[in-house]
């Protein structure tokens, strides 16, 4: 009896920890919460206005399963100067890991890095993940011709096939970690509660419309013991034509849109990551309420 309990609560913690995994990969979106100027842009150039290679942010991962709360693993998301083909770029990084505790029930180590130019155009994306027991690698291959986004994405599976996707769009494809990059120097001030956005975003196999939801102003008190004003959004997935809150973002109400808290909901329970660190912001963060 008491093998069979353990067994049962061994396979509830790998699914928990199968969505917290699903849900860790969007902390790529973090910054996105900066703002979009509207749900459809025709090119893929901007003015970086956000931030400077040095920038590193990590966070405590927490899970919580029937009110215990357990830390569950960190973040690290890293901004740098780099060489892409000969040309000047910036790479971006996120590392999640989970910890002893979490492993337990579901191994999860996931590298990504996207390139971009300094005009913030996506060029390359790729991702190293071990999770559970498998292992796989996914690549996106950008190029952009007279208006169009063209993306070639490349899986190489857990038994060792290559398997290869083309999609284009008339509107800019971004990686998980490109997207970051550009809607961090938006505006967000003109948005009102309710206001709707929506991307085409890579998967691995697909491209994908997502959807952020705006949900106002509130303010937040984080690992640091700052109190940050921020910027609240959601977000969501369609499901039998209803909207499934995934994640709440808590993002610095300031020229950074450094995000300080993340809420998200899971099958069997909920999980956040909280700011631990930032180094290297490019604008004071006038956010932290005095």
């Amino acid at each position: 009896m008491v093998t069979r309990i353990k067994e049962i609560l061994i396979e509830a913690g790998k699914v928990v920890m199968n969505n917290l995994k699903q849900k860790l990969k969007l902390i790529c979106l973090l910054c996105l919460l900066g703002g979009f100027a509207s749900s459809a842009y025709a090119q893929c150039e901007a003015k970086n206005e956000a931030f400077l290679p040095g920038e590193e942010v990590s966070y405590d991962l927490f899970f919580n399963w029937r009110f215990v709360w357990t830390k569950a693993g960190l973040a690290t998301l890293s901004f740098d100067e780099t060489i892409y083909k000969g040309k000047p770029a910036y790479k971006i990084d996120l590392i999640a890991a989970g910890n002893k505790t979490a492993d337990f029930f579901f191994k999860l180590r996931d590298t990504l890095t996207s390139v971009v130019s300094h005009k913030l155009e996506p060029i390359y994306f790729r991702k190293g993940a071990i999770e559970g027991k498998r292992y796989w690698v996914d690549e996106a291959f950008f190029t952009h011709k007279d208006g169009v986004s063209y993306v070639t994405q490349k899986r190489l599976d857990h038994r060792g096939n290559t398997h290869y996707f083309e999609h284009n769009d008339s509107r800019c494809i971004h990686d998980m970690l490109s997207i970051l990059a550009r809607a961090r120097s938006f505006d967000p001030t003109t948005f009102k509660v309710g206001h709707r956005i929506s991307f085409p975003m890579t998967t691995g196999k697909r491209v994908e419309e997502q959807y952020l939801v705006y949900r106002g102003k509130e303010e937040f008190r984080a690992e640091d013991k700052n109190i940050y004003k921020c910027l609240l959004f959601s977000f969501v997935e369609r499901k039998d034509g209803k909207d499934v809150e995934v994640i709440t973002f808590y993002i610095t109400d300031d020229k950074n849109h450094l995000p300080v808290r993340l809420d998200l909901f899971l099958n069997f329970g909920s999980a956040k990551a909280f700011l631990k660190e930032v180094k290297g912001n490019r604008y004071p963060l006038t956010s932290i309420k005095k």
